[in-house]
Formats: structure tokens, sequence, C-alpha cells
């Protein structure tokens, strides 16, 4: 029997999250690790709230979350922000979805070199996709990309891959918009023209960093080997249907782009030394199975799925690279003969709930009919969980400082 989802994220935080083997990790994985233990608990900080309403005057605690993006709890916010913004830069044409995917035989010097690697993979499905849509043949023109990197596959394994939502249509160098040329709209380009491009792009670069000394390699026989065996194998850049329309591509969107390793929704049962969680065996048809790992396992393999610090997992490319970005889609639509893009506009966590939920947060739980009105903030400091506004108040002021020199200089 399952547990509740309440539980799980308790128990996650009490038990897994907490498990002593995290010290064995390096310092930043710890500091992710005591930070998802401590999201939503006064380990972080705490808002009070009062009702506005004389006859109720209930006190209600609001605990600060950690906000890191590895976070099962956290992220909402953010993604459904992110999702509102690009809803502004659709256009009408066919958006497409490509995978690529490292092979089996550089996950390891993957593991070794995060950073290096995760940007080359970033790099190297950019330059597939813009070669090719160059060419006259398939469209002639830039088109724009949306990248977002996965590291992860249903078990927790170690897969690093790059999902991507192409258009169809794109600019030219003049910045005319140039339409698609497959009438059926089917497909972007031949599978094989792409494995075979993100192929001979990223084993170009990895010679050039093997040569230049940027890897991390243990055994250099071992290196050779398996580019050796990259060689000879095909890749593989899985190419999706493409979406059915501008509802599939945000509902996409929500799902991959701020998704963690794994969600608490996905964990069935947490005990003292084991947790079971339920993950799709793709070489079985896609069948929902059922794996129970313990907790120390359990956190070897969530910690590899840990970014770098500061690492950008969703980019964007061609025309919608950041740079005059909007001042390309404005000129886009005023060719296409249609309205400007939507404004953006920023949600507050209590007007995203009243959205999509119709749930008033400012409403007293109590009375009904009074207002939760903050009335203080306390941040957790060496233990102790200590008033912003004493914080404020600490040291000197500067100006009274100046004022007692001046008046002294004057006399």
């Amino acid at each position: 029997m399952s547990q509740e989802i309440s539980t799980i994220r308790q128990l996650l935080q009490q038990k897994v999250f907490a498990h002593s083997s995290i010290q064995r990790f390096n310092p930043y994985s710890i500091a992710v690790f005591q930070k998802l233990k401590n999201c939503h608990t006064a380990a972080i900080g705490v808002h009070q709230f009062r009702c506005n309403n004389s006859n109720c005057l209930h006190t209600h605690r609001q605990y600060h979350s950690c906000g890191n993006r590895h976070c099962m709890n956290c992220g909402t916010l953010k993604k459904e922000q992110w999702i509102h913004d690009r809803m502004s830069e659709l256009l009408p044409t066919t958006y497409f979805h490509v995978v690529f995917t490292l092979p089996q035989e550089l996950r390891s010097l993957c593991m070794g070199n995060r950073t290096l690697l995760f940007n080359l993979l970033f790099e190297a499905s950019h330059h597939t996709i813009t070669t090719l849509a160059a060419n006259e043949r398939w469209l002639g023109a830039q088109p724009g990309i949306v990248s977002i990197l996965h590291t992860n596959g249903q078990d927790l394994s170690f897969h690093p891959h790059i999902h991507c939502i192409v258009t169809g249509g794109g600019i030219n160098k003049y910045g005319k918009w140039i339409a698609e040329k497959r009438a059926n709209g089917m497909f972007l380009f031949p599978r094989r023209l792409l494995e075979n491009t993100f192929k001979a792009y990223f084993i170009k670069r990895l010679a050039v960093y093997f040569k230049q000394d940027l890897l991390r390699i243990e055994d250099e026989n071992t290196f050779h080997e398996s580019m050796l065996a990259i060689h000879q194998k095909d890749w593989n850049v899985y190419a999706k249907a493409p979406f059915g329309g501008p509802a599939q591509i945000v509902e996409y969107l929500g799902r991959y782009t701020h998704k963690v390793a794994i969600t608490a929704h996905r964990i069935s049962e947490i005990s003292d030394t084991n947790i079971t969680f339920s993950y799709k065996d793709y070489a079985d048809g896609n069948a929902v199975k059922s794996m129970t790992l313990g907790h120390e396992e359990f956190l070897r393999r969530f910690e590899q799925h840990i970014l770098p610090r500061h690492f950008v997992k969703i980019r964007h490319a061609g025309f919608l690279t950041h740079r005059n970005k909007h001042a390309r889609i404005a000129s886009i639509l005023q060719q296409l003969n249609l309205p400007r893009a939507m404004p953006k506009i920023k949600l507050s966590a209590e007007l995203f709930c009243l959205i999509n939920t119709g749930k008033d947060l400012s409403k007293c739980p109590i009375c009904k009919t009074g207002k939760l009105e903050r009335i203080a903030t306390y941040v957790n400091i060496n233990g102790r969980l200590i008033n912003i506004l004493e914080l404020n108040n600490r040291g000197s002021p500067k100006p009274q400082m100046k004022l007692k020199h001046e008046t002294h200089k004057n006399k």
C-alpha cells in the first residue's frame, strides 16, 4: 500500500536526505542535499501572518522553500512563469521534437567531465540542426531552437541527452521568414543525416579536447577503446512526430523544463532502509515497473544528476537566441500579418495559485472572511530564528558618523 504524498515528502527529508552517506559526496552536492533536507522547515526561515479580522486574529506560519532546482518541492512557480513567457514566442509553424543521446560508451567519460561535455552536447546538437537547416533543400534558413538537458533515465541511471524543440520555419540572413518546405510537415530532416552530422561533430570536438589535455581521463587505453567503439556504431538521434499545436507544446514544456531526477509522486514507499519507486521500462514496451533501492544507493544515483554549479540546463539557439530575440519575433509576426506578441507578466505565488486552483492563499482558513497579512519574517542564522528587522537595524548608521566627523571638523 502506497504512503501519502505528504508522508513521502516528510520521510525524504527525515530519512533519505539526512542519510550519513551524503558526507561522502563533494562539498557542493552536500550543500544541495542540505537544502533539500531543510526545505519548508524552520531551518531556512518562516513568514508569520495574522488575520486582519478583529474577531479572528488567527496566526499562520509559512515556512520558506529552499528554491533549489534539484528540489522535488520547489520550481512549480518558476516552471509556470517560464511557460507563460514562452507562450509569447509561439509562431504559426510546425514544431518538432528531436532528442540527441550520447552513446553508452561515453557515459563514464561524461560523468568525469560534466561541464565540458554537457556544453559540447548542447553545441553539437545546435550545430547539427542549424547546419542542416541552412541547406536550401531542407529549409535555407535559421530555425528557432529551445534545448533542455536531461541526465537521468527512469531508473535514475546516468543517461545524458538533449531534448530540442525546433521550429519548422525560420528566418534567412535578411530576417525574412521562410516557411517550412515539407508539404506534409511530418519530418524535420532525415534521421540518418541528423545522426551522422551530430556524431561527426561531437567526435571531432572530443578529439580536440583530448589533444588540448582538457579531458580528465583515468586510463588512456580505455579512452581510445571507447573512441574506436563510438566511431563504429550508429548514434541515436530520435526525431519524434511533430507537435499537434500550441497547447501540446506548452504541455510538453511543463513536463520537461524544470524536471528533477525523480518526483515525489513516483515514490510509493520509504522505510527505514529502503525506498520504492515506479519507472517505465522502455526495453519492455514502456511497462511500468517498481524498483526498490537502499537509501545509500538511491542517493548515489540521485547525486549523479546534480548539475554543476551555475550550469544552464535550458538554452535557446537559432532565431530564439536571447540577443535581440524580441525584435526578431516582432518582425516575424509583422511579416505574417499577426498581432504583436503577448506581454510578459510576472506572476506572484498567490496570483498563480488563484488562477490555476481558484484558491485564495490570502484568505484566512479559519474565519473565511479576513485576509492574512504578513506581520514578521524570520531567517535562521546559526540555528536561531531572527527577525529580519533586527538584521536591518544592526551596525552604526554611516550618515550619523559622517555628520559627527563634519561637526568635529567645524570646531
